[in-house]
């Protein structure tokens, strides 16, 4: 792509607008909450009539392209695989791999959020108003989050959708996603004159979400502005701690993905210093932090796996770009925390099973926003829609996601390297013995 969501077109950074606008709204919302109080009829006036406008016609443009971004991302991402019968033995380890780790990825993301709780910090009044502000019928919100998560046949059933137009309609991103599988399978098996014009049909409308999105993010400095001025005015700084806590919990789950289970993948199932991995592919890490984007340090990734880390060219150049689109440890991370947190702070307590659909929502979507640029914040509040949480909510974090895209993107490359070198030593053409010696 030309033209990145991470670029306003202007000599300001987008995400440097985003912090702007969250941080005027946060500043006028809490001073307007210290000084006039919550019901000022002025205040009132402004969030009905300004902010919330302004707010929805942010939001909205997200969750316009939501149903077409998982079905064009999913089938494309099934189809670019090439005849699943000829995936092969290094392509089915590849992939094996990016689950495995995505998996335990968004299953330790959940357990550090439960143990952190960072939704204590905002006090059981704040969370019954956010829900009378946001949420409208918030009992009939909860019901409906209530049956999100009840197994039984009709959970497997109603997967498979009746009307794949209707369940879009409806917003039911289980079976969207179940139906861009299928398709994207079936347009492998059919042969490549017949499925051409189909793929460049889905690519199309990939790039056509991607420009929808751009614009919707063009409006983002000032949707969030007006979304957090009308939470701030409100409830003060008490949610705004709240968010801190978020940002901290997010980190420390990335920070323990890392140390915990990619670094004992090296040291332990791959026989490799986890400090010499680093020290060799830190240019890579560096690219991906810097630029927040895998596809952009894909280049630097291939050079380091084969000029630091000795690894076949043929490996790393079938491995690293499949894992630039599928292997999204931290994405996954960051997904599965932030539809608890929100969750918990509208006042919806997840149950166990529902927060396995959780996990198993993070590790699905985390691939399908891979290589989309901004396209896990619609993919991100579809999840929250099905669990009850108001879109709106996506706003309260939104301002704090880039120094957390950054931390992200520098884990899922921290994984797709690791997988690089896990199928090149499971097929014996590497050993820690090829590593080069340091120049």
């Amino acid at each position: 792509m030309s033209e990145s969501i991470g670029s306003s077109g202007t000599g300001m950074k987008l995400h440097t607008k985003i912090l702007l606008g969250l941080s005027v709204g946060l500043i006028l919302g809490v001073a307007t909450n210290l000084t006039v109080g919550v019901n000022n009829p002025t205040v009132e006036w402004v969030n009905k009539y300004v902010a919330g406008p302004v707010g929805q016609v942010f939001l909205r443009m997200l969750f316009m392209v939501v149903m077409p971004l998982v079905f064009a991302s999913i089938s494309l991402g099934v189809a670019g695989l090439g005849d699943i019968r000829k995936v092969g033995r290094v392509g089915g380890k590849a992939i094996g791999y990016f689950f495995i780790t995505t998996c335990l990825a968004a299953t330790l993301g959940l357990v550090v959020v439960n143990v952190m709780k960072p939704w204590n910090r905002v006090t059981p009044e704040t969370r019954v108003a956010l829900m009378e502000r946001f949420a409208g019928d918030a009992s009939t919100r909860v019901e409906a989050a209530a049956t999100t998560g009840q197994f039984g046949p009709e959970t497997f059933v109603n997967i498979v959708p009746r009307n794949p137009i209707d369940a879009a309609a409806k917003t039911d991103m289980l079976a969207i996603i179940f139906f861009g599988l299928m398709f994207g399978a079936a347009l492998t098996l059919i042969p490549s004159e017949k499925s051409k014009p189909m793929l460049d049909w889905l690519e199309a409308l990939n790039e056509i979400v991607i420009k929808i999105i751009h614009f919707a993010m063009l409006l983002a400095p000032y949707g969030v502005a007006c979304l957090i001025f009308a939470v701030a005015s409100r409830f003060g700084f008490d949610l705004m701690v709240a968010v801190a806590a978020f940002v901290v919990t997010v980190l420390l789950a990335l920070i323990l993905h890392v140390l915990i289970t990619l670094c004992s993948i090296l040291k332990f199932g791959l026989g490799l210093s986890p400090i010499l991995f680093v020290s060799r592919v830190k240019a890579a890490l560096i690219t991906a932090f810097s630029t927040s984007s895998s596809s952009a340090t894909l280049p630097t990734g291939l050079e380091v796996s084969e000029h630091q880390l000795g690894i076949p060219r043929g490996i790393a150049g079938f491995v690293l770009p499949i894992g630039s689109t599928m292997c999204m440890n931290g994405t996954a991370i960051f997904e599965g925390i932030t539809v608890i947190f929100l969750a918990e702070i509208f006042g919806i307590d997840l149950t166990i099973p529902q927060m396995a659909i959780v996990m198993i929502m993070s590790v699905i979507t985390a691939i399908g926003a891979a290589g989309v640029p901004g396209g896990s914040i619609p993919l991100l509040v579809g999840i929250l829609v099905m669990f009850g949480v108001p879109g709106e909510g996506i706003a309260i974090v939104l301002g704090v996601d880039r120094i957390l895209d950054m931390s992200r993107t520098t884990v899922n490359v921290f994984g797709d390297l690791t997988a690089a070198v896990y199928v090149a030593k499971s097929e014996g053409v590497w050993t820690p013995k090829d590593v080069p010696a340091a120049s």
